[in-house]
């Protein structure tokens, strides 16, 4: 009977899934689940409030969407209260789960990981294999572990914290991206190379659109303007 009383619970609660609301609305944008304990921040994006914490890691905390500065949220109570009162069809099993619930349930469903398994599958074939003309100069990967999606203040931190006493000469990976670099150099004291080369970033002064002698130009008129 608690069975029964529970499922004719969960049949007043708000259907999303029946086409007139699309549950990507309840997704956090980084961890790509239903939100848990969703807050927002003042550009106006939710998270979930574990994955905002991670966004305040890095020393110059950034949004995830887009990369607006972050220095207050508030919980988005609106929000929970609709996903306390929500359910949808598992994509997997298709049982009517509330959404609440939907963490733990797609965890367990065995149905639910052989239809992400076939997503990834079917995404991969469908790709070209086109390779980019532009290297990546917004994340990078630590020369040391090969931690990657790290932003330059993240790899700044990350290396510090984590291999200060590393005496191995490495390449910059934030200089191997750059038009100028040599993905070959390696610095005999990365830690200090990164303390005299990387505490800005080289977005504020470059326009990577540009070619190195118009660069150059520009820099020698512009310290002849402060002189």
């Amino acid at each position: 009977m608690a069975m029964l009383g529970g499922f004719s619970a969960a049949q007043h609660k708000k259907n999303i899934s029946d086409g007139s609301s699309d549950v990507s609305e309840f997704v956090c944008p980084v961890c790509l689940e239903i939100f848990d304990s969703p807050v927002k921040t003042q550009c106006g994006h939710t998270f979930c409030q574990s994955c905002l914490h991670e966004c305040l890691r890095p020393q110059k905390p950034v949004c995830a969407v887009c990369r607006a500065s972050l220095g207050h949220w508030t919980k988005a109570a609106e929000l929970e209260a609709l996903i306390q009162s929500s359910v949808a069809a598992c994509k997997g099993c298709g049982v009517q789960i509330g959404l609440s619930q939907m963490r733990s349930h797609t965890a367990a469903c065995s149905k639910y990981q052989d239809y992400i398994e076939e997503g990834v599958r079917t995404t991969a074939l469908s790709q070209p294999a086109i390779i980019s003309p532009v290297p990546n100069r917004y994340t990078f990967t630590c020369p040391y572990c090969s931690c990657q999606n790290l932003d330059q203040d993240g790899l700044v931190e990350h290396c510090t914290s984590q291999h200060a006493r590393d005496a191995r000469q490495v390449v910059c990976p934030i200089c191997a991206s750059m038009p100028w670099g040599d993905p070959n150099y390696r610095s005999a004291d990365f830690f200090q190379h990164l303390k005299i080369r990387h505490t800005f970033s080289y977005d504020t002064f470059v326009d990577y659109s540009t070619d190195e002698h118009t660069m150059i130009q520009e820099a020698l008129q512009r310290s002849l303007l402060d002189n």
